[in-house]
C-alpha cells in the first residue's frame, strides 16, 4: 500500500516553493494527500465525523467552505495527532506508518513544533 512515504526533501529546502516548514513542494503535496485521505477516513464513519465536527466547531454545512482554507488540512492532521487511538486506527486502515502521518502533520502544521498551537 502506501507505507514509508518519504516526506523530506531529497535536495534540501532551498528549492523555490518550499513551505515554511522547509518541506519540498513534493513532500508538501504528499502530506496534503495524506490529510485528504485522513478526512475521507473521518467522513467514512458517521461517529468519527460527528466527533470531528463537534471538536472543530464545524457543521456539515460549513465543512465544505472550511476545506477551502489553506490551514484546513493541517487542522485535520492536528485532530488526528491529538487522538493516538484514532491515529493508529487510521494508519493501520490505510497501510501507513504512524510516523509518516506525524511527519505530514509537522509539514502542514509547523507552528505546533514551536508550541504556539494547542
Amino acid at each position: 500500500m502506501k507505507r514509508n512515504q518519504n516526506f523530506s526533501s531529497p535536495t534540501g529546502s532551498s528549492r523555490s516553493g518550499a513551505s515554511r516548514s522547509g518541506a519540498s513542494p513534493a513532500a508538501r503535496e504528499r502530506a496534503e494527500g495524506l490529510a485528504i485521505e485522513a478526512l475521507g477516513f473521518l467522513a467514512g464513519d458517521p461517529e468519527r465525523l460527528s466527533r470531528f465536527l463537534d471538536v472543530s466547531g464545524l457543521t456539515p454545512q460549513t465543512l465544505r467552505e472550511a476545506a477551502t482554507q489553506p490551514s484546513f488540512l493541517g487542522a485535520v492532521l492536528d485532530y488526528m495527532a491529538a487522538d493516538e487511538s484514532l491515529l493508529v486506527t487510521f494508519a493501520a486502515n490505510g497501510g501507513h506508518d504512524p510516523a509518516d502521518i506525524m511527519q505530514a502533520h509537522a509539514i502542514l502544521s509547523p507552528h505546533d513544533e514551536e508550541g504556539s498551537h494547542q
